[in-house]
């Protein structure tokens, strides 16, 4: 059921989905009460004309909310669009607006907006038409079928006509056979070209479908794309945008030129590999949005070599939850499982994520791949005694810790 109020004009929608409403009440006319005089002639027409040539009459008639609130009941007796056919989602909302309409019909009209696929409006496009040749066949069939059909009940009253005077002349036969054999060629004509349409017909809905399923394909793939690029970009912006606003409103700094950290990652880089102080390590950790990952059997074996693997976890992840509360660091520790399908589960604190390697792959290649993924400019530290891996990452750029310099600050 739909429901009135105040809300954007038709004029008021982007071209693409007043095309789309204009369609969807065309579909519908028929079956609407109380027309107007000149949408109720729009409504004889053929389907795919209605849009076509009455557009600016169905256009200026959805101005009155009581015949489009008939339009939108009868719309919402059928089957919705595709959600993901943000044009049709936004035109099927205006007409209907079932509760919370306006919401939804903005976010479908930005959907709308964001569409960065010019190959996709040409499919659009391309679909519309040939959805448009497919309605003016099936109309062109409809008329020559009447046509045909009149035609062939003229031709048989004739040759009733011819058979009545059949005994007066043999040149009336003649013609009456004549007329017989015209009618049975114009029938087969027909016939035949009925077939011939019924095969396009067949050719355009195939190709029709095909343009459909390519289109939603291209969506769905824009809209990954759109959605992985977004949240890296989200989390790169808040992190510079946090660190910026925290140290300017604590240090009350004025602007220099450089930054701190210059000289220290200068030293990083000449030394290669650098052990921060405890200090140190939880000023990193402490800053906007810092990210802390765990080489978790390479720290616990350090600490508790005598303990079983499963207490080296637990107490491992334990500790570091003290130091997630002081700092609020993003928190994961990876332990090694690539040589068994147990994984027995770890009760983690707020704030710490516990993840297990896959069957096959070392925790070491895990570490690589989080801190590949992270953005550029977020502070990541690794905590590992593996040279190896603390090359590697420092080569994306996070800062490599030991594991003596964590149980420092853990305390053990």
């Amino acid at each position: 059921m739909t429901e009135g109020g105040t809300g954007p004009g038709l004029a008021d929608l982007p071209e693409p989905v007043r095309v789309r409403v204009v369609a969807l009440t065309a579909d519908v006319l028929p079956d609407v009460p109380k027309l107007p005089p000149a949408v109720r002639r729009v409504a004889g027409f053929a389907p795919a004309r209605r849009a076509r040539l009455g557009a600016t009459a169905i256009s200026e008639a959805l101005a009155d909310d009581e015949l489009r609130e008939r339009v939108g009941t009868q719309l919402a007796a059928r089957p919705g669009p595709d959600p993901a056919d943000a044009v049709g989602d936004a035109a099927h909302r205006w007409l209907t607006r079932a509760e919370g309409w306006e919401e939804a019909l903005a976010d479908a009209v930005r959907r709308v907006a964001e569409r960065p696929e010019p190959g996709n409006d040409r499919a659009e496009r391309e679909l519309e038409r040939l959805r448009a040749r497919l309605a003016d066949a099936e109309q062109s069939v409809r008329e020559q079928r009447a046509a045909h059909k009149a035609q062939l009940d003229e031709v048989k009253a004739e040759n009733a006509a011819l058979r009545r005077k059949l005994g007066d002349t043999r040149l009336a036969e003649k013609d009456a056979r004549t007329a017989a054999e015209e009618a049975a060629a114009a029938e087969r004509a027909a016939g035949e070209r009925a077939a011939a349409l019924e095969r396009e017909n067949r050719r355009l809905r195939s190709q029709v479908e095909r343009l459909e399923e390519e289109a939603r394909e291209g969506r769905r793939d824009a809209r990954s794309e759109r959605d992985e690029a977004t949240l890296r970009a989200r989390i790169l912006l808040e992190t510079v945008i946090d660190a910026a606003t925290g140290l300017r409103r604590e240090l009350a700094l004025p602007q220099v030129s450089g930054a701190p950290a210059d000289r220290v990652e200068a030293d990083v880089a000449e030394a290669g590999h650098r052990v921060p102080a405890q200090a140190s390590l939880e000023q990193y950790l402490a800053m906007p949005r810092a990210r802390l990952v765990v080489d978790g059997y390479n720290v616990s074996k350090a600490a508790w070599p005598s303990s079983s693997l499963e207490a080296q976890r637990a107490r491992l992840v334990r500790s570091i939850a003290p130091l997630v509360a002081r700092t609020g660091a993003e928190t994961t520790v990876v332990f090694d499982a690539a040589e068994t399908d147990h994984r027995p589960p770890v009760p983690a604190p707020r704030g710490v994520r516990v993840l297990y390697s896959p069957r096959g792959v070392i925790a070491d290649d895990v570490i690589r791949e989080l801190v590949a993924a992270e953005p550029e400019g977020r502070v990541v530290v690794v905590v590992t005694a593996d040279r190896a891996v603390g090359r590697d990452v420092a080569r994306d750029g996070a800062r490599v810790v030991p594991p003596e310099a964590l149980l420092d600050v853990l305390g053990r």
